[in-house]
Protein backbone atom coordinates (compact mmCIF):
# COMPACT_ATOMS: atom_id res chain seq x y z
CA UNK A 1 0.00 0.00 0.00
CA UNK A 2 1.32 3.43 -0.97
CA UNK A 3 0.95 5.78 2.00
CA UNK A 4 -0.25 9.32 1.43
CA UNK A 5 1.15 12.07 3.64
CA UNK A 6 -0.03 15.58 4.40
CA UNK A 7 1.66 18.23 2.30
CA UNK A 8 2.27 20.38 5.40
CA UNK A 9 4.59 17.63 6.71
CA UNK A 10 6.19 16.76 3.40
CA UNK A 11 7.02 20.43 2.97
CA UNK A 12 9.45 20.49 5.88
CA UNK A 13 12.73 18.68 6.58
CA UNK A 14 14.04 16.85 9.63
CA UNK A 15 15.95 19.31 11.84
CA UNK A 16 19.49 19.80 10.53
CA UNK A 17 20.70 20.14 14.12
CA UNK A 18 19.27 16.80 15.20
CA UNK A 19 20.44 15.01 12.08
CA UNK A 20 24.07 15.96 12.70
CA UNK A 21 23.86 15.38 16.46
CA UNK A 22 22.43 11.89 16.12
CA UNK A 23 25.10 10.95 13.55
CA UNK A 24 27.94 11.84 15.93
CA UNK A 25 30.58 9.21 16.67
CA UNK A 26 31.76 8.11 20.15
CA UNK A 27 34.87 10.32 20.09
CA UNK A 28 33.06 13.36 18.74
CA UNK A 29 33.22 16.72 20.48
CA UNK A 30 29.73 18.14 20.45
CA UNK A 31 29.60 21.83 19.56
CA UNK A 32 26.32 21.24 17.78
CA UNK A 33 23.44 20.91 20.22
CA UNK A 34 22.23 23.73 22.47
CA UNK A 35 22.35 21.48 25.50
CA UNK A 36 23.74 22.87 28.77
CA UNK A 37 26.37 20.52 30.19
CA UNK A 38 25.47 21.53 33.74
CA UNK A 39 23.37 19.30 35.96
CA UNK A 40 19.97 20.53 37.12
CA UNK A 41 20.50 22.30 40.49
CA UNK A 42 19.99 20.01 43.46
CA UNK A 43 17.12 21.93 45.09
CA UNK A 44 15.12 21.55 41.86
CA UNK A 45 15.75 17.81 41.73
CA UNK A 46 14.82 17.53 45.41
CA UNK A 47 11.49 19.24 44.73
CA UNK A 48 10.74 16.72 41.98
CA UNK A 49 11.60 13.78 44.22
CA UNK A 50 9.40 15.23 46.97
CA UNK A 51 6.52 15.56 44.52
CA UNK A 52 6.92 11.90 43.53
CA UNK A 53 6.96 10.74 47.16
CA UNK A 54 3.85 12.81 47.86
CA UNK A 55 2.04 11.21 44.94
CA UNK A 56 1.74 14.36 42.84
CA UNK A 57 1.87 12.26 39.70
CA UNK A 58 -1.57 12.76 38.17
CA UNK A 59 -2.98 15.17 35.62
CA UNK A 60 -2.84 18.82 36.58
CA UNK A 61 -5.14 21.58 35.38
CA UNK A 62 -4.67 22.15 31.67
CA UNK A 63 -2.92 25.50 32.06
CA UNK A 64 -0.61 24.41 34.89
CA UNK A 65 -0.58 24.22 38.68
CA UNK A 66 -1.48 27.51 40.40
CA UNK A 67 1.76 27.57 42.41
CA UNK A 68 3.84 27.59 39.24
CA UNK A 69 1.77 30.15 37.39
CA UNK A 70 1.94 32.44 40.43
CA UNK A 71 5.73 31.99 40.59
CA UNK A 72 6.10 32.81 36.89
CA UNK A 73 3.99 35.95 37.32
CA UNK A 74 6.32 37.06 40.12
CA UNK A 75 9.31 36.32 37.88
CA UNK A 76 7.82 38.49 35.12
CA UNK A 77 7.21 41.37 37.53
CA UNK A 78 10.60 41.24 39.24
CA UNK A 79 12.87 40.39 36.30
CA UNK A 80 11.08 41.74 33.24
CA UNK A 81 8.96 44.63 34.45
CA UNK A 82 5.87 43.01 32.94
CA UNK A 83 2.55 42.30 34.68
CA UNK A 84 0.73 39.08 33.86
CA UNK A 85 -2.05 37.39 35.81
CA UNK A 86 -2.01 33.60 36.37
CA UNK A 87 -4.92 33.12 33.96
CA UNK A 88 -2.78 34.69 31.23
CA UNK A 89 -0.32 31.78 31.32
CA UNK A 90 -0.24 28.26 29.91
CA UNK A 91 2.45 25.91 31.19
CA UNK A 92 3.62 23.76 28.27
CA UNK A 93 5.90 20.85 27.43
CA UNK A 94 8.85 23.11 26.75
CA UNK A 95 9.00 26.28 24.70
CA UNK A 96 8.62 24.08 21.61
CA UNK A 97 5.04 23.19 22.48
CA UNK A 98 4.30 26.82 23.30
CA UNK A 99 5.48 27.85 19.83
CA UNK A 100 3.45 25.06 18.24
CA UNK A 101 0.15 25.92 19.90
CA UNK A 102 0.58 29.63 19.17
CA UNK A 103 1.05 28.89 15.48
CA UNK A 104 -1.93 26.54 15.44
CA UNK A 105 -4.17 29.06 17.20
CA UNK A 106 -3.21 32.18 15.25
CA UNK A 107 -2.09 31.20 11.75
CA UNK A 108 -4.56 30.66 8.90
CA UNK A 109 -3.69 29.06 5.57
CA UNK A 110 -1.33 31.32 3.64
CA UNK A 111 -0.73 33.76 6.50
CA UNK A 112 2.68 35.41 6.41
CA UNK A 113 4.87 34.53 9.41
CA UNK A 114 8.05 36.57 9.71
CA UNK A 115 11.14 34.77 11.03
CA UNK A 116 14.67 36.06 11.57
CA UNK A 117 16.97 34.54 8.97
CA UNK A 118 19.28 33.07 10.05
CA UNK A 119 17.08 32.01 12.94
CA UNK A 120 16.07 29.05 15.06
CA UNK A 121 15.06 26.04 13.00
CA UNK A 122 11.61 25.53 14.55
CA UNK A 123 9.99 28.82 13.61
CA UNK A 124 9.60 28.37 9.86
CA UNK A 125 8.79 24.66 10.22
CA UNK A 126 6.04 25.25 12.78
CA UNK A 127 4.61 28.05 10.65
CA UNK A 128 4.50 25.69 7.67
CA UNK A 129 2.82 22.92 9.68
CA UNK A 130 0.16 25.45 10.71
CA UNK A 131 -0.47 26.28 7.05
CA UNK A 132 1.37 29.57 7.16
CA UNK A 133 3.95 31.04 4.83
CA UNK A 134 7.29 31.70 6.55
CA UNK A 135 9.07 34.81 5.27
CA UNK A 136 12.71 35.57 6.02
CA UNK A 137 13.60 38.76 7.89
CA UNK A 138 17.22 39.65 7.01
CA UNK A 139 19.87 40.54 9.55
CA UNK A 140 22.50 43.23 9.23
CA UNK A 141 26.26 42.63 9.06
CA UNK A 142 26.40 42.41 12.87
CA UNK A 143 23.66 39.74 12.88
CA UNK A 144 21.01 42.04 14.32
CA UNK A 145 17.52 42.47 12.85
CA UNK A 146 17.43 44.96 10.01
CA UNK A 147 14.64 47.10 11.46
CA UNK A 148 13.77 49.00 8.30
CA UNK A 149 13.55 45.80 6.26
CA UNK A 150 11.48 44.22 9.02
CA UNK A 151 9.01 47.11 8.87
CA UNK A 152 8.60 46.71 5.13
CA UNK A 153 7.97 42.97 5.46
CA UNK A 154 5.56 43.44 8.34
CA UNK A 155 2.80 44.82 6.14
CA UNK A 156 0.23 42.08 5.70
CA UNK A 157 1.95 39.70 8.13
CA UNK A 158 0.17 37.77 10.88
CA UNK A 159 3.09 37.02 13.22
CA UNK A 160 6.62 38.27 13.76
CA UNK A 161 8.75 35.77 15.70
CA UNK A 162 11.31 37.73 17.73
CA UNK A 163 14.22 35.89 19.34
CA UNK A 164 16.57 37.86 21.57
CA UNK A 165 19.10 36.70 22.63
CA UNK A 166 19.19 35.01 19.28
CA UNK A 167 19.87 31.45 18.23
CA UNK A 168 22.09 30.88 16.22
CA UNK A 169 23.55 34.38 16.21
CA UNK A 170 23.98 35.25 19.89
CA UNK A 171 22.72 38.75 19.08
CA UNK A 172 20.89 40.74 21.77
CA UNK A 173 18.52 43.31 20.34
CA UNK A 174 18.48 46.79 21.87
CA UNK A 175 15.60 48.38 23.76
CA UNK A 176 15.11 50.81 20.87
CA UNK A 177 14.91 48.04 18.26
CA UNK A 178 12.48 45.89 20.24
CA UNK A 179 10.28 48.86 21.08
CA UNK A 180 10.20 49.95 17.44
CA UNK A 181 9.26 46.46 16.25
CA UNK A 182 6.50 46.02 18.82
CA UNK A 183 4.97 49.43 18.19
CA UNK A 184 5.13 49.13 14.41
CA UNK A 185 3.65 45.64 14.58
CA UNK A 186 0.84 46.91 16.76
CA UNK A 187 0.00 49.62 14.25
CA UNK A 188 -0.26 47.00 11.48
CA UNK A 189 -2.17 44.26 13.30
CA UNK A 190 0.84 41.96 13.68
CA UNK A 191 1.36 39.79 16.77
CA UNK A 192 4.89 39.59 18.16
CA UNK A 193 5.85 36.14 19.42
CA UNK A 194 8.84 36.81 21.67
CA UNK A 195 11.04 33.78 22.36
CA UNK A 196 13.13 34.72 25.41
CA UNK A 197 14.59 31.37 26.47
CA UNK A 198 18.18 32.71 26.61
CA UNK A 199 17.35 35.85 28.60
CA UNK A 200 19.65 34.99 31.52
CA UNK A 201 22.70 34.34 29.38
CA UNK A 202 23.71 37.84 28.27
CA UNK A 203 27.22 39.28 28.50
CA UNK A 204 27.48 43.00 29.01
CA UNK A 205 24.09 44.01 27.63
CA UNK A 206 20.54 44.05 29.02
CA UNK A 207 17.54 41.92 28.16
CA UNK A 208 14.33 43.71 27.23
CA UNK A 209 11.07 41.78 27.17
CA UNK A 210 8.96 42.78 24.18
CA UNK A 211 5.79 42.77 26.30
CA UNK A 212 7.00 45.94 28.03
CA UNK A 213 6.22 47.87 24.86
CA UNK A 214 2.80 46.67 23.76
CA UNK A 215 -0.14 44.35 24.30
CA UNK A 216 0.31 42.65 20.91
CA UNK A 217 2.99 40.33 22.35
CA UNK A 218 3.02 36.65 23.27
CA UNK A 219 5.97 35.87 25.53
CA UNK A 220 7.47 32.39 25.37
CA UNK A 221 10.05 31.06 27.79
CA UNK A 222 11.19 27.87 29.51
CA UNK A 223 13.23 26.42 32.33
CA UNK A 224 15.32 24.46 29.82
CA UNK A 225 18.32 26.72 29.37
CA UNK A 226 18.10 28.91 32.48
CA UNK A 227 18.06 26.02 34.95
CA UNK A 228 19.70 23.27 32.84
CA UNK A 229 16.36 21.46 32.60
CA UNK A 230 16.18 20.60 28.91
CA UNK A 231 14.94 17.05 29.50
CA UNK A 232 12.27 18.13 31.97
CA UNK A 233 10.30 19.70 29.08
CA UNK A 234 8.84 22.65 30.93
CA UNK A 235 7.99 25.94 29.23
CA UNK A 236 5.18 28.46 29.11
CA UNK A 237 3.49 31.20 27.15
CA UNK A 238 1.99 34.42 28.46
CA UNK A 239 -0.45 36.59 26.52
CA UNK A 240 -3.80 38.38 26.60
CA UNK A 241 -6.76 36.33 27.92
CA UNK A 242 -8.25 36.08 24.41
CA UNK A 243 -5.08 34.55 22.97
CA UNK A 244 -4.62 32.23 25.94
CA UNK A 245 -8.20 31.00 25.57
CA UNK A 246 -7.63 29.94 21.96
CA UNK A 247 -4.17 28.47 22.61
CA UNK A 248 -5.56 26.47 25.51
CA UNK A 249 -7.87 24.60 23.13
CA UNK A 250 -4.90 23.33 21.12
CA UNK A 251 -2.93 22.55 24.28
CA UNK A 252 -5.82 20.53 25.73
CA UNK A 253 -6.02 18.23 22.75
CA UNK A 254 -2.34 17.79 21.93
CA UNK A 255 -0.86 17.71 25.43
CA UNK A 256 -3.55 18.05 28.16
CA UNK A 257 -0.96 19.32 30.65
CA UNK A 258 2.76 19.55 31.20
CA UNK A 259 4.30 16.79 33.30
CA UNK A 260 3.23 17.22 36.92
CA UNK A 261 6.68 16.38 38.35
CA UNK A 262 8.37 18.95 36.12
CA UNK A 263 5.87 21.58 37.21
CA UNK A 264 6.65 21.10 40.90
CA UNK A 265 10.37 21.14 40.09
CA UNK A 266 9.87 24.41 38.21
CA UNK A 267 8.23 26.00 41.26
CA UNK A 268 11.47 25.35 43.12
CA UNK A 269 13.45 26.70 40.18
CA UNK A 270 11.65 30.04 40.13
CA UNK A 271 11.26 30.52 43.88
CA UNK A 272 14.55 29.01 45.08
CA UNK A 273 18.22 29.90 44.99
CA UNK A 274 19.16 31.73 41.77
CA UNK A 275 22.92 31.54 42.32
CA UNK A 276 23.32 28.49 40.02
CA UNK A 277 22.09 30.66 37.13
CA UNK A 278 24.76 33.24 37.91
CA UNK A 279 27.43 30.52 38.03
CA UNK A 280 26.34 29.16 34.65
CA UNK A 281 26.29 32.62 33.08
CA UNK A 282 29.81 33.39 34.26
CA UNK A 283 31.07 30.06 32.97
CA UNK A 284 29.38 30.53 29.59
CA UNK A 285 31.02 33.95 29.30
CA UNK A 286 34.43 32.43 30.00
CA UNK A 287 33.77 29.75 27.38
CA UNK A 288 32.59 32.38 24.90
CA UNK A 289 35.81 34.32 25.37
CA UNK A 290 37.86 31.13 24.93
CA UNK A 291 36.19 29.98 21.72
CA UNK A 292 36.05 33.46 20.19
CA UNK A 293 39.75 34.07 20.84
CA UNK A 294 40.60 30.64 19.48
CA UNK A 295 38.60 31.18 16.30
CA UNK A 296 40.02 34.69 15.86
CA UNK A 297 43.56 33.30 16.23
CA UNK A 298 42.70 30.89 13.39
CA UNK A 299 41.75 33.84 11.20
CA UNK A 300 37.96 33.90 11.53
CA UNK A 301 36.20 37.26 11.83
CA UNK A 302 32.66 37.52 13.23
CA UNK A 303 30.58 39.52 15.73
CA UNK A 304 31.29 38.39 19.29
CA UNK A 305 28.06 36.84 20.61
CA UNK A 306 26.30 39.06 23.12
CA UNK A 307 24.09 36.32 24.57
CA UNK A 308 23.00 32.67 24.42
CA UNK A 309 25.88 30.17 23.93
CA UNK A 310 26.63 30.09 20.20
CA UNK A 311 29.32 31.52 17.97
CA UNK A 312 27.96 32.03 14.45
CA UNK A 313 31.01 32.09 12.23
CA UNK A 314 31.55 32.74 8.50
CA UNK A 315 32.92 29.47 7.17
CA UNK A 316 33.03 27.77 3.78
CA UNK A 317 30.85 24.68 3.56
CA UNK A 318 33.75 22.43 2.56
CA UNK A 319 35.67 23.45 5.69
CA UNK A 320 32.58 22.82 7.82
CA UNK A 321 32.41 19.31 6.39
CA UNK A 322 36.11 18.69 7.11
CA UNK A 323 35.60 19.84 10.71
CA UNK A 324 32.70 17.42 11.12
CA UNK A 325 34.83 14.63 9.65
CA UNK A 326 37.48 15.47 12.27
CA UNK A 327 34.90 14.64 14.94
CA UNK A 328 33.77 18.16 15.89
CA UNK A 329 30.00 18.35 15.65
CA UNK A 330 28.99 21.78 14.35
CA UNK A 331 25.88 22.91 12.47
CA UNK A 332 26.05 24.40 8.95
CA UNK A 333 24.32 27.75 8.52
CA UNK A 334 21.91 26.22 6.01
CA UNK A 335 20.05 24.65 8.96
CA UNK A 336 18.99 28.14 10.07
CA UNK A 337 17.53 29.58 6.87
CA UNK A 338 18.54 30.70 3.41
CA UNK A 339 20.59 33.77 4.31
CA UNK A 340 23.67 32.12 5.86
CA UNK A 341 24.86 29.26 3.66
CA UNK A 342 28.51 30.11 4.33
CA UNK A 343 28.23 30.23 8.12
CA UNK A 344 28.58 27.61 10.84
CA UNK A 345 27.16 27.54 14.36
CA UNK A 346 29.44 26.39 17.17
CA UNK A 347 27.90 25.90 20.60
CA UNK A 348 30.03 26.62 23.64
CA UNK A 349 27.69 24.85 26.06
CA UNK A 350 30.44 22.33 26.72
CA UNK A 351 33.56 22.30 28.86
CA UNK A 352 36.58 24.51 28.29
CA UNK A 353 38.66 21.37 27.77
CA UNK A 354 36.32 20.23 24.99
CA UNK A 355 36.48 23.67 23.41
CA UNK A 356 40.30 23.56 23.41
CA UNK A 357 40.27 20.09 21.86
CA UNK A 358 37.74 21.20 19.26
CA UNK A 359 39.83 24.23 18.30
CA UNK A 360 42.83 21.96 17.81
CA UNK A 361 40.82 19.72 15.48
CA UNK A 362 39.54 22.76 13.57
CA UNK A 363 43.16 23.86 13.12
CA UNK A 364 43.97 20.42 11.74
CA UNK A 365 41.00 20.55 9.36
CA UNK A 366 42.15 23.94 8.06
CA UNK A 367 45.59 22.53 7.35
CA UNK A 368 44.32 19.78 5.03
Amino acid sequence: MQERFAQRVQGIEISGIRRIFEAAGPDSINLGLGQPDFDTPQHIKDAAIKAIHEGRTGYTTNNGIPELRNAICEKFKNENGVTYQPDQLIVTAGASEALHIVMQALVEHGDKVLCQDPGFVSYAALATIAGGRPVSVPLDKNLHIDIEQAKILMKGARIFVLNSPGNPTGAVESKESIKALVEYAGDHGVTIVSDEVYEHFIYGKKHWSAARFGENVITINATSKTYAMTGWRLGYLAASPDIVGQCLKVHQYCQACATSISQYAAVAAYTGDQNPVKVMREEYQARRDLICKGLADLGFSFPVPEGAFYAFTPMKSDLTQKIIEKGVIVVPGTAFGVNAPEYTRLSYSTSRENIKRALDRIRQAMGE
